[in-house]
C-alpha cells in the first residue's frame, strides 16, 4: 500500500470509527491528491444527521492529527454561505476537489453539488468601503515597506508581508476569485492573475533574499492601479463603519 492509500485507508477507518453514524465523508488537502508527507494532517469533512451538532474539531488518530469539519445536513448550506463570506472557501474546496470516503445514501453527492454551485458563483464582491479601506491599506504599507531601510530587516519583513497578503485580497477580489491564506495565498494568487500574482510573490522573495523592496512595491502599484491609483489624503471612513467593520473581522479569525 502506497503513501496515498494508506492516508485514504487511515481516513476511512477514522470516520467509521469515530463517527458511525455519518452520512457522508470526504477526504481534503494533499491527502486526498497524493501529495502529503508523513507530517500532512488529514482533512476530513462529515456529514452528520441533524440529531447531532456541527463543530469543528482537531484530533489525533491513529497517531495523525487530523482536522474534522463535521456538519449537519441542515446545517450546510448556512455554513456554505459563511465559508463564502470568508472568500476563502475552505470547506467549500474539500467538497468539490477532495476524495469521497463514503456516500451510503447520496448526501454526499447532493452536497457536493451544493459546495460547487456556491464555487462558481464566487465570493462575495467587496463592498465600496471595504475596497477602498484596504486601497488605504495597501498604499500605507507599501510606502512604509519603501521607507523602511534594509538594515532594520524584522520591520521590513514584516511589512513585505502585510504587503503581500493586502495586495492578494485586492487581487483575487478585482477578478472576482477566491483567496487563501498559508500556502493556499500563492496557489490562489497565482490562478487568479498568473502574471501579477508572480510580480506580487518575486516581490517578497526580493525582500527576503536580497533586502530590496522594489519589485514588491512595484508590483503593489500595479494592483492598485487597477483599482484607481494608491489613495492617501482624501480617504475617510466613518468610525461606526470602523467599529463594524472591526468586530466582523475579530469573529472571522
Amino acid at each position: 500500500m502506497n503513501d496515498h492509500e494508506s492516508s485514504v485507508a487511515q481516513a476511512l477507518r477514522l470516520v467509521t470509527t469515530l463517527f458511525p453514524h455519518a452520512l457522508g465523508a470526504m477526504l481534503g488537502g494533499s491527502a486526498a491528491q497524493g501529495r502529503a508527507t508523513p507530517r500532512s494532517d488529514l482533512d476530513v469533512a462529515v456529514l452528520l444527521p441533524d440529531s447531532d451538532t456541527s463543530r469543528r474539531e482537531v484530533i489525533r488518530h491513529e497517531g495523525r492529527l487530523a482536522e474534522l469539519f463535521l456538519n449537519t445536513l441542515a446545517d450546510v448550506p448556512e455554513f456554505f454561505e459563511w465559508d463564502r463570506a470568508r472568500r476563502r472557501g475552505t470547506v467549500l474546496f474539500i467538497y468539490d476537489q477532495g476524495l469521497a470516503l463514503m456516500d451510503p445514501h447520496g448526501h454526499l453527492s447532493r452536497t457536493r453539488e451544493q459546495a460547487r454551485a456556491v464555487l462558481t458563483a464566487g465570493p462575495p464582491p467587496l463592498t465600496p468601503a471595504e475596497r477602498e479601506r484596504s486601497r488605504y491599506g495597501l498604499t500605507c504599507f507599501m510606502d512604509d515597506l519603501v521607507d523602511t531601510p534594509p538594515t532594520n530587516r524584522y520591520e521590513q519583513l514584516a511589512l513585505a508581508d502585510f504587503t503581500l497578503r493586502e495586495a492578494t485580497h485586492l487581487l483575487t477580489a478585482y477578478h472576482n476569485a477566491w483567496t487563501g491564506i498559508g500556502k493556499w495565498l500563492p496557489r490562489r494568487l497565482l490562478s487568479a492573475d498568473p502574471a501579477r500574482g508572480k510580480a506580487l510573490l518575486d516581490g517578497h522573495q526580493a525582500v527576503a533574499e536580497r533586502a530590496d523592496p522594489a519589485p514588491l512595491a512595484a508590483a503593489a502599484e500595479q494592483v492598485l492601479d487597477l483599482l484607481g491609483g494608491p489613495l492617501r489624503e482624501g480617504y475617510a471612513q466613518a468610525w461606526r463603519t470602523l467599529a463594524v467593520s472591526t468586530t466582523r473581522a475579530d469573529r472571522r479569525r
